[in-house]
């Protein structure tokens, strides 16, 4: 792995974890005695640990064993972990680098009530009625029915020539259909970033990717009820009576809004959310006067499209931006964080293109994300 400039999966969970902080390993023993000693601790680490200074579920598959495929005691120790995180209410992160099911022994992988599908039932428990924030990152391979582990988080952070994601690898593609195709256009992490927009978050590298989570985690509320975590003011980057100048007098003229959300935001700092994708729509992180918050805003000017696609004009709502901001409201309203509009918008795009790419269907998606969120608007 560190040939391949990859943390090992002990190295990753340490240094995710606050240093000198103590950390509980849930199943350490698990299969160690079954599977001719193939099997140490069933291929995947998980415990309760300290991460930017509270507690949370780590969940690391151990690649170092089979691959991080999936046993049938691996299924047991990542329920375990889940139930944990939602019976706490701590934020579960996952390591996700795995080969998929173990197939020789799948038949103790999927049947049953505590099979490997109840690990998306939990998924889907945390997301939508318990609050509980799940934080996925692709650092390795993420194969088959694997994949919707991460997809059911709340966000994916995915690590640039390292990280695949897909329900099929390029030799199944090329099996089943005859199409030849690499793992990085088939399922990398600038695919998923720039093309798919099924991952968020894009890293250089795997402590890069540890980084960014810790300071995901850092900015989420102690508790459903309880108000974000607060830091100290910082002044904005750019003195906001600038504005007077990034604003034309003529509405119709283009201007960049990241220039006004430097005059807005502390220290200028905007951790921007799919910013490869609908670049008409900017969504992301940032503080106010300490206070975290979740920025929309539109983008003006002509927007450069998708390699094939024709550019589009910002201050419009195309199909793919509402999908986009429809996302991200749903997890600013997970994660109880505030949401502040900075509104330049003239409508939503109109056309047979638009009605064509189900404008109407994402649009309602972004009106009913608005109309359920709790959080303040």
């Amino acid at each position: 792995m560190h040939a391949r400039g990859q943390l090992s999966p002990r190295e990753r969970v340490a240094a995710l974890r606050d240093p000198d902080t103590q950390w509980l390993e849930l199943g350490l023993l698990m299969a160690y005695d079954r599977y001719q000693g193939e099997a140490p601790a069933a291929g995947v680490i998980t415990g309760i640990g300290v991460v930017a200074g509270r507690e949370a579920v780590i969940v690391a598959n151990d690649a170092t064993v089979k691959a991080g495929a999936w046993w049938p005691e691996t299924i047991t120790k990542i329920l375990r972990a889940q139930e944990v995180a939602m019976r706490q209410r701590i934020p579960i992160i996952y390591l996700v680098d795995s080969a998929g099911v173990n197939l020789p022994y799948q038949e103790g992988v999927f049947p049953g009530q505590y099979g490997a599908a109840r690990i998306f039932y939990y998924n889907s428990l945390m997301r939508r009625f318990l609050h509980v924030p799940q934080i996925s990152a692709v650092m390795g391979s993420c194969i088959a029915g694997g994949a919707y582990l991460p997809a059911l988080s709340d966000v994916i952070f995915m690590v640039e020539g390292t990280s695949f994601m897909g329900l099929g690898g390029p030799n199944l593609v090329k099996g089943a259909t005859g199409q030849t195709v690499d793992g990085e256009t088939l399922g990398g992490a600038r695919t998923h970033t720039e093309t798919s927009g099924v991952a968020h978050y894009l890293a250089t590298d795997d402590r890069d990717c540890l980084d960014q989570i810790r300071r995901y985690v850092g900015r989420l509320p102690r508790a459903a009820t309880a108000r974000p975590a607060v830091t100290e003011a910082v002044p904005p980057k750019t003195d906001p009576t600038v504005l007077y100048d990034i604003l034309p007098q003529d509405h119709r003229m283009s201007y960049d809004m990241r220039h006004v959300l430097e005059c807005l935001l502390d220290g200028g700092v905007f951790d921007e959310f799919q910013p490869a994708i609908a670049g008409e729509m900017l969504c992301g992180h940032a503080r106010i006067e300490g206070i975290p918050v979740a920025v929309i805003a539109n983008q003006r000017g002509v927007i450069k499209g998708k390699p094939g696609t024709r550019p589009r004009f910002g201050g419009i709502v195309y199909a793919e931006s509402a999908d986009k901001v429809a996302e991200f409201i749903d997890i600013a309203n997970r994660e109880r964080i505030p949401i502040l509009f900075v509104q330049d918008v003239s409508g939503f795009m109109v056309g047979a293109e638009a009605e064509h790419e189900g404008i109407i269907r994402a649009g309602a998606r972004f009106v009913e994300a608005m109309a359920t969120t709790v959080v303040p608007k």
